[in-house]
């Protein structure tokens, strides 16, 4: 017995001493995995702040779009065919003017004068007609003088109706109704055979002409409505219906011409405009939509960021939703709203802006008062 008490108390004592260590490894990994979670406690992802919409149905009417350019339905720069100087300039630049009125005198006096002699010559010539068939009737003379005659009388009235076509040139009126543009022509100023005078617009109604790839040609056709915007005019479109469909493509470009007919009753439309044109084809479709701005492309596809209920809880204890990102399948887009195919249901909330900071799980603060665009006719804004 004596023997083994000091074996005992070493074994005893060597037991309190592995307790005594192991209490302390414990001991140490509890309070390291606490001061773990009170530093991730402590740097825990930030709140982003971010703007939301809800997913919602709209019924789109399908558009082709295309940039025309606006075409006057007759336009030419009215000019002479005779060379000679300006006696008068009968209109007003801008003005309206009527098919045939005088737009331009030049001076003829020579021309009317060398008219009237020619004229006097045919009056002869009629009067020598006259008297030796007269005589040919009473066999006083031969047949071949009065055919001598004739041949003269006509040559002096060819003569007459050149001259008087000549003098005719020399009035310059509009060969149809429509407006005058600005003219820099005055009188006494020569003008030579083709000089422009002023240009002349009949602009009422107005053509618009553009162009659409080959594979949407089987969805025109004449009589379609088309919808016209410009930036002259950003906040009123107007309207016109398809005349023509152009029978022949580009061979580079494999485009078809289109033409286009608008009222223009108030000559706000001028010929020379670049215009956005949009087609309505097929029929109306309801798609789930968005603001463009919501969605995410990368290289594996197009991403939303839905907004989830969290459990992260802000400084007033309130609890704060995150963040969840999917895939999804955008469609046609309409000025600034896209179509979503596949990956929403109606009534979810997705994230509209502010996506470039987010990963699934970032808690998230939803601040709407200033949303980004979502108009189906976007209109630019003056700065």
């Amino acid at each position: 017995m004596t023997t083994n008490k000091p074996t005992a108390k070493r074994m005893i004592t060597t037991l309190i001493c592995i307790g005594t260590l192991l209490g302390a490894l414990i001991g140490f990994n509890l309070y390291k995995a606490h001061m773990i979670r009170k530093f991730m406690a402590h740097n825990a992802v930030p709140a982003a702040t971010v703007t939301s919409a809800v997913v919602s149905y709209q019924t789109w009417q399908p558009q082709l779009a295309a940039v025309g350019s606006l075409r006057a339905v007759r336009g030419v720069d009215v000019t002479t065919e005779v060379a000679g100087l300006v006696r008068e300039i009968a209109f007003k630049s801008g003005e309206e003017v009527k098919a045939g009125q005088v737009l331009v005198r030049l001076n003829d006096r020579s021309d009317r004068a060398q008219l009237a002699s020619l004229r006097a010559a045919a009056d002869l010539s009629q009067t020598v007609y006259n008297r030796d068939t007269a005589q040919y009737d009473i066999q006083a003379i031969a047949r071949a003088q009065v055919d001598a005659d004739a041949a003269d009388l006509r040559s002096k009235r060819a003569q007459v109706e050149q001259q008087a076509a000549l003098v005719e040139k020399k009035t310059i009126r509009a060969p149809f109704a429509g407006r005058v543009g600005i003219t820099t022509v005055n009188p006494g100023q020569y003008v030579n055979p083709g000089d422009a005078i002023v240009t002349l617009q009949a602009i009422d109604p107005i053509y618009v002409d553009f162009h659409l790839p080959q594979q949407e040609l089987g969805q025109l056709q004449v009589g379609q409505s088309v919808a016209v915007n410009t930036s002259a005019f950003v906040s009123r479109g107007f309207v016109g219906k398809i005349r023509a469909i152009n029978p022949r493509l580009d061979s580079t470009t494999r485009n078809v011409e289109v033409e286009a007919a608008l009222d223009n009753r108030e000559r706000k439309l001028l010929p020379g405009m670049y215009a956005s044109v949009k087609v309505d084809v097929g029929h109306e479709q309801r798609y789930l939509t968005l603001p463009q701005t919501a969605i995410t492309y990368n290289p594996y596809g197009a991403t939303v960021f839905v907004i989830k209920p969290g459990e992260h809880k802000d400084a007033r204890g309130k609890t704060m939703p995150v963040a969840q990102q999917i895939f999804v399948t955008p469609g046609p887009t309409r000025g600034d709203q896209v179509a979503i195919l596949k990956g929403l249901d109606e009534g979810a909330l997705v994230v509209t802006s502010g996506q470039l900071k987010l990963k699934s799980g970032t808690p998230l603060v939803i601040d709407n008062r200033v949303l980004p665009a979502d108009s189906p006719a976007p209109t630019p804004q003056e700065q």
